[in-house]
């Protein structure tokens, strides 16, 4: 029983870690972590670890360069101004990226799940575009939203994946809602303000 109980606690882990939400978010982080020009191997390699890649990680610099490649064209779902705009930039991404879909155990290493690329042994940027669109387009089907964003908070440049009931969400985190808040009170604050002899 204690081997049953290990073997669904590690699948539950392993699903929890891949799920279609898991590798949306995945996604986002790389592409901001590749746009910064100044992160290399060590760096991606720690994201894709942070979102459950297992070691080895082993990443090269022309790796970062052709990921970087895929993260500019994946920017564009992000930068989509609606779901038709970012169906649209996932169809021709699909199209001009992604290989039929097969189901890979990685040889019995992992759960089967689907993946786009052309084969286990892909390189990097084929395997993030292609895995990328796959999540991108299910979290579009499954809500007929963009799944995803640019923020709004002025010289940010980050993404992000818009999850969740609620308003509309307009910024990567907190602390960037909380900047364009406190300069729209200071803005309205200053308008208001007419001086000792107003």
């Amino acid at each position: 029983m204690r081997y049953i109980a290990r073997v669904s606690a590690l699948l539950d882990d392993w699903a929890s870690r891949h799920s279609v939400l898991a590798v949306a978010r995945r996604t986002a982080a790389l592409v901001n972590a590749l746009a910064d020009d100044r992160a290399g191997p060590g760096t991606i390699a720690e994201v894709l670890r942070a979102h459950g890649e297992a070691d080895p990680v082993e990443v090269t610099a022309r790796d970062v360069t052709r990921m970087r490649a895929a993260a500019t064209h994946l920017r564009e779902v992000f930068a989509a101004t609606g779901a038709a705009d970012a169906a649209a930039v996932l169809n021709r991404l699909l199209r001009e990226h992604a290989g039929p879909p097969r189901l890979t155990s990685h040889g019995g290493g992992t759960p089967w799940h689907l993946h786009l690329d052309r084969d286990d042994d892909a390189p990097w940027d084929e395997w993030f575009l292609a895995s990328s669109c796959m999540a991108l387009a299910v979290l579009l089907w499954d809500r007929q939203l963009p799944p995803g964003a640019v923020c709004a908070s002025a010289g940010c440049p980050r993404v992000f994946i818009t999850q969740g009931r609620g308003p509309e969400r307009r910024y990567c985190s907190r602390r960037c809602a909380t900047r364009e808040r406190v300069a729209a009170h200071r803005r309205a604050r200053s308008g208001r303000w007419q001086g000792p002899n107003g």
